[in-house]
């Protein structure tokens, strides 16, 4: 797998990211279990969101440096940019499934964000592992672009299709298989994963909701990371412009809980932009789209959408 990224951007992606998550961790530390105001998970968002853009810069920087080549260095930062937009876009479906578990299993407001960010760990884990073996079959076999590229058309299909309709958890098959596996208390017990009831062991509903966020995610990387290969191939880009996604959902996640009415037909949107990948991958060997296009495309979209749902949103 080549990357234009040079080892140093490597070693400040990591040292960037663990840096983050150990603020993150320290300040979720300090305020303990919480209700996360909408002012404090827009002030997250922002930070996460002006992160990635530093980062994005210090990436065209660092290419530029290596290239001279400032066409070079734009092509890569709006690579970038793309990937990450799209990642950020396809994750608030992952947030809707999100409220969904937490409505489902009555979480407490106060411990959700402890939940969302061991699933953000979880997520960078798995969607590291996901990346390196998806462009290392990439790189051996082109023709799984084409895989790739009907598999999103058909979940694009798919999402239109269930949009609107209220998904249900007791047909969940995921659900089904951990209370098979597992003993499940009734009640919370705190933050705890474990409890004790009548001297045994068993877990507490706050477990089972941190493993159906861990499997909600992996479904959703499959879906989302082949979007980003058809933007680009360079495993560091589809791999920063990912885990830069995913730093910001829990920030995104209180948000977007804040005003999920006012987005009830964002997934229509969602679904379009999976189509037109889907359709950029296939046709990748007979006209390439540009990036700016694309990113063109993703942002008009996502507006158009943003502003259907806000003018037809439900009163409240």
């Amino acid at each position: 797998m080549e990357t234009i990224a040079p080892l140093w951007l490597w070693i400040v992606f990591v040292g960037f990211v663990l840096a983050a998550l150990f603020v993150d961790f320290v300040v979720l530390k300090k305020q303990g279990a919480h209700e996360v105001s909408v002012k404090e998970a827009l002030n997250w968002s922002l930070l996460w969101v002006g992160l990635s853009f530093v980062f994005n810069a210090l990436f065209w920087f660092a290419i530029k440096n290596e290239t001279g080549s400032s066409a070079i260095a734009n092509e890569k930062s709006l690579e970038f940019l793309t990937g990450y937009l799209i990642e950020k876009s396809l994750a608030v479906d992952n947030i809707f499934v999100f409220l969904l578990i937490f409505t489902y299993f009555a979480v407490p407001p106060a411990y959700q964000k402890r939940v969302l960010m061991i699933g953000i760990i979880g997520a960078i884990v798995l969607r590291t592992i996901m990346i390196l073996v998806g462009g290392w079959l990439l790189a051996q076999f082109h023709w799984i672009l084409y895989v790739f590229g009907a598999f999103l058309i058909l979940t694009g299909v798919k999402m239109w299709w269930a949009a609107g309709k209220e998904p249900d958890l007791n047909d969940n098959p995921a659900l089904k298989l951990l209370r098979r596996l597992m003993p499940v208390s009734k009640h919370y017990d705190g933050e705890k994963f474990w409890t004790v009831e009548n001297g045994k062991k068993i877990a507490t509903p706050l477990l089972m909701v941190i493993c159906l966020v861990g499997l909600t995610d992996v479904i959703f990387a499959v879906d989302s990371i082949p979007a980003i290969f058809a933007i680009t191939k360079d495993p560091f880009i589809v791999l920063t412009s990912n885990v830069f996604a995913i730093l910001g959902l829990r920030a995104m996640f209180f948000l977007l809980q804040a005003a999920a009415s006012r987005f009830h037909l964002l997934n229509y949107g969602l679904a379009v932009i999976l189509v037109f990948i889907g359709t950029k991958m296939m046709l990748i060997d007979i006209f390439k789209i540009p990036v700016a296009i694309s990113l063109g495309v993703v942002l008009s979209i996502l507006a158009i959408t943003m502003v259907w749902s806000a003018k037809t949103a439900p009163n409240t």
